[in-house]
């Protein structure tokens, strides 16, 4: 058996491509474009890279992009003022913080300055109550990218049991969440769970996103599951020249692809969802908030 590989790429190529037919839609029919306000923090080299990516796409699809950078030495409530006065600016819709802020800034207390509305990365207090209630609301852009590749790989997710390696705030938790919302059975599992390798390979659906990399081997996979890779990791790739790196995922990836049905390759597989998801976050408040008509875009290939 080899897997089939879940191409996150063109599954996020389409996702952004139907933003853009919305938001001409909306131009068209209000006059506005919706619009992205990112702020940084710093000079975090990965933090910039990904501060590009996000811009680039959100440009592509159509919406407005804006970006406030504040220095590393930036207090606490400088950047908490900043975020109070996005969320209270009529031609903001959606507000990113990129993470990690500097060490002397709490990101919880920066998160919840954001208005709920305007919670894009769907990481409010507010957004996380919302999520846990079963309301609808903007919910975090990774686990929602995780259970749009699940679907688009089996269809129909009732009744599946999906096991998810981590329970952070950021991936794992709302990803149980999200998986409960589709009928299906969540185990979270973590550093702690006793035989973890056998708690795995109970998994229809295998969501790893443990920051650990290749920790898991294919030997802890059902055979013909469903494994979404969330970890991205950059190993020493002596192959490549001295002091050459390449990105792996959380998964050994050439013993789990022979086991499993399915597979979200790393890099291609979650990674490019995450800014689809973003994008269409920055839609659906935009809309939400002005109270304009427009289709959801759906993940479905037409």
């Amino acid at each position: 058996m080899t897997a089939h590989h879940i191409d996150g790429k063109a599954l996020s190529q389409h996702v952004q491509d139907e933003i853009g037919k919305a938001t001409a839609l909306l131009k068209e029919a209000y006059g506005k474009t919706p619009t992205l306000t990112v702020v940084l923090v710093g000079e975090d080299p990965a933090s910039q890279v990904y501060v590009r990516s996000k811009i680039k796409a959100t440009e592509a699809c159509g919406l407005h992009s804006l970006e406030h950078r504040l220095p590393a030495s930036a207090s606490e409530e400088m950047v908490k003022g900043l975020v109070r006065d996005l969320s209270q600016s009529d031609d903001v819709d959606g507000i990113l913080v990129q993470l990690p802020l500097p060490d002397h800034i709490s990101s919880h207390a920066v998160i919840n300055a954001i208005a709920p509305e305007k919670d894009v990365d769907g990481l409010t207090e507010i957004s996380a109550g919302r999520l846990a209630l079963g309301k609808p609301g903007l919910h975090p852009c990774t686990p929602t990218g995780c259970v749009m590749l699940a679907k688009q790989a089996l269809g129909e997710l009732t009744g599946k049991h999906v096991v998810i390696i981590g329970r952070s705030i950021l991936v794992g938790r709302p990803a149980a969440q999200l998986f409960l919302a589709e009928n299906c059975t969540v185990t979270i599992a973590h550093s702690k769970t006793d035989d973890l390798p056998a708690v795995c390979r109970q998994a229809d659906i295998l969501v790893p996103a443990v920051g650990r990399p290749q920790f898991v081997q294919g030997d802890w996979i059902k055979p013909g599951a469903t494994v979404i890779d969330v970890g991205i990791n950059r190993i020493d790739a002596p192959e490549k020249g001295a002091g050459k790196t390449r990105l792996v995922g959380d998964v050994d990836f050439d013993s789990a692809q022979a086991v499993a049905g399915h597979i979200t390759p790393v890099p291609g597989g979650v990674g490019p969802m995450t800014i689809a998801c973003l994008m269409r976050n920055t839609l659906l408040a935009a809309c939400a908030r002005r109270g304009w008509q427009i289709p959801d875009p759906q993940n479905e290939p037409a």
